[in-house]
């Protein structure tokens, strides 16, 4: 179950829209209702957020081709042929948005059949994905907390169609978080989901722990960002010293 404390750092972070808990289920989730909407996969994370609530999903709430991702359907041959892409305008020619289909992540065919999602704040399982989404000052913090002990570099790998592929699939497959920016998606902007410029940052279970005590070690505000004079002095001296550690090493403000 997703621990208070890791709910406890998200709502620190203030977000404009709540952080949303995700677990991909092959049986029916008990003590969770079945939404009764019948949106776009990409909707459904909004849908979390402006509720509240907790719920779970089926390839019949699913308008859209998010139950592909998940493996739920079979890749529907008309869209696989990249006809829509090419219809909407996205690409010169059905031929690179055909080309997708073989290069997206998909989970595995039938094995997850229902999804839950659950504000963080209400979350009572262990999520495989939490999105957050975030503007860059608020995304800034969440990517370094990411990188803060691992190293880890920051990617956003995704495509201009199926951005649930990237968000949804990817990390929960590779163990990576990924993001994407609203407005550079078709779905998501062709609905109107999100307003443009947030990062929609999503953290899978391989890397949930260490995010989370990243948030709860390091600065969230670095030294070098603040205006009160005694993080400037702090700063100064720190920067004094590696002069003379090292003369030819100058960092100028």
């Amino acid at each position: 179950m997703l621990s208070n404390q890791k709910k406890e750092l998200f709502e620190k972070l203030e977000l404009d829209y709540p952080a949303v808990a995700i677990k991909y289920c092959y049986a029916q989730p008990e003590n969770t209702k079945n939404s009764n909407k019948n949106l776009s996969f990409c909707q459904f994370l909004k849908e979390a957020q402006d509720s509240g609530e907790k719920f779970f999903i089926t390839k019949n709430n699913d308008n859209c081709f998010g139950k592909m991702v998940l493996g739920m359907i079979d890749e529907l041959p008309l869209a696989a042929s990249g006809q829509a892409g090419f219809d909407f305008g996205v690409f010169k020619t059905p031929a690179p948005n055909a080309r997708l289909y073989s290069l997206i992540p998909k989970l595995e065919k039938g094995a997850h059949n229902f999804v839950i999602f659950s504000p963080v704040s209400i979350c009572d399982f262990d999520p495989d994905i939490i999105i957050a989404l975030a503007k860059p000052d608020k995304a800034e913090i969440l990517m370094r907390a990411t990188s803060y002990i691992s190293g880890d570099l920051w990617e956003s790998k995704s495509s201009s169609v199926l951005s649930c592929a990237w968000l949804y699939a990817y990390p929960y497959i590779s163990g990576k978080v990924n993001f994407c920016i609203t407005g550079m998606h078709h779905g998501l902007k062709r609905r109107k989901v999100f307003p443009e410029g947030y990062h929609i940052i999503s953290i899978p279970y391989q890397k949930l722990d260490e995010v989370a005590q990243a948030l709860s070690e390091m600065d969230w505000q670095l030294i070098a960002m603040r205006e009160d004079e005694e993080s400037k002095r702090k700063l100064e001296e720190k920067m004094e010293s590696w002069q003379r550690m090292s003369p030819d090493f100058i960092i100028k403000e």
